[in-house]
C-alpha cells in the first residue's frame, strides 16, 4: 500500500485550513467517515477540503466544530480559505469557480453572454472590459487568465457531463471581429463535439419562454447537494434550497424543450462560423 501523501500546508490559505482539518480530526481519533457522519456531505467531499482542492461550506464548518470541539475555529476561518481561493474571480463566482470541477453535470442558460467555461481568450477579454471599464489593465487580465484556467477542465479526463441553452444572438450580434468571432464559434463546436456535451440554440423568433428573467446555471455532484447559480451586473447567488431547485429545474426542462435540437443548433453554429469566415476575407 503506497504512503499517504499529506498537503502541504504552506502552499496556500486552503492547504493550510485542510491540513488543519485532517491534524484535528486525526488527533480526535475520527476516520472521515465518523466526521462526514449526520453532515450531509460525503467522505470525497472532506477529503477534497483536507487537500485544499474544496472549500469548507458554513454549515459543515459548524458540524466539525461540534464534532471536534475546536471553539469555532474551522468556522471563524473557513471565510478566510474562501476569499484565498478566489484567484480573479470576482468574490461572488469564486465558490462556483471551485465547484465546476468536482460536478457531475453542468446546465446552463445563457441569454446574454456565452458561457465562460466556451469562451475564447479575445471574448473573456472584450466581456470583462465591456462590463468592467473601470479595471486597470492589469486586473482585466487577471481575470480572463482565471476564466481560461477554468476552461481547463475540458482537458479532464473526469469531467461534468455538459449541456447549455444560448440565445440565437449570442452567435448572431457579434461582439468581436470577423476574425476573432470565427475564432469563438469554432470554440463552441470544437468542446462540444470533443466533450460529448450538449448544446442548444433557443431561436430569436421565441419571443416568450419559461426562462425570461435571466441566467442560471445548474450544477449536481456525485458528494454533495446540487446547487443553482444566477447572476446579475455586479453580483451572484447560490441557491441551495429544495423547493427552488425544484422550480428551476423545471424551468430549465421546459427551455430546453422549446430550444432547437442539438444537431440543429450546432448547425446554425456552424453556419454562423462560414459567414463570420467570408466577413473576415471580405474585410
Amino acid at each position: 500500500m503506497p504512503a499517504r501523501k499529506d498537503p502541504d500546508a504552506s502552499a496556500n490559505v486552503p492547504s493550510f485550513y485542510g491540513a488543519e482539518l485532517r491534524f484535528k480530526r486525526e488527533a480526535a481519533g475520527l476516520t472521515l467517515e465518523q466526521l462526514a457522519e449526520d453532515s450531509f456531505r460525503g467522505v470525497p467531499f472532506l477529503s477534497q477540503i483536507e487537500r485544499g482542492e474544496r472549500r469548507m461550506p458554513l454549515d459543515l464548518a459548524r458540524h466539525v466544530d461540534a464534532r471536534l470541539g475546536t471553539d469555532g475555529f474551522f468556522e471563524r476561518r473557513c471565510e478566510d480559505a474562501r476569499k484565498a481561493k478566489q484567484s480573479g474571480h470576482a468574490e461572488y463566482f469564486a465558490d462556483v469557480a471551485e465547484m465546476e470541477p468536482f460536478a457531475e453535470t453542468i446546465e446552463e442558460w445563457a441569454p446574454v453572454v456565452i458561457p465562460g467555461l466556451l469562451q475564447t481568450e479575445s471574448y473573456a477579454r472584450a466581456v470583462v472590459r465591456t462590463c468592467l471599464p473601470w479595471l486597470r489593465p492589469a486586473v482585466v487580465e487577471k481575470q480572463v487568465n482565471a476564466r481560461m484556467e477554468r476552461a481547463r477542465l475540458w482537458e479532464h479526463e473526469e469531467r461534468p457531463a455538459f449541456w447549455a441553452v444560448l440565445h440565437e444572438s449570442l452567435i448572431r450580434n457579434a461582439l468581436l471581429s470577423p476574425e476573432e468571432m470565427t475564432h469563438q464559434l469554432d470554440r463552441i463546436v470544437h468542446v462540444v463535439r470533443s466533450s460529448q456535451s450538449v448544446l442548444q440554440i433557443l431561436p430569436e423568433t421565441v419571443a416568450a419562454h419559461p426562462m425570461m428573467m435571466g441566467m442560471i446555471k445548474v450544477m449536481t455532484f456525485p458528494d454533495a447537494p446540487p446547487v443553482v447559480y444566477t447572476e446579475g451586473l455586479h453580483s451572484g447567488q447560490l441557491i441551495d434550497f429544495p423547493a427552488l431547485l425544484k422550480d428551476y429545474r423545471r424551468s430549465y426542462d421546459l427551455l430546453r424543450a422549446a430550444a432547437l435540437s442539438p444537431e440543429v443548433s450546432l448547425a446554425r453554429i456552424e453556419a454562423a462560423a462560414e459567414e463570420s469566415r467570408h466577413a473576415k476575407h471580405r474585410h
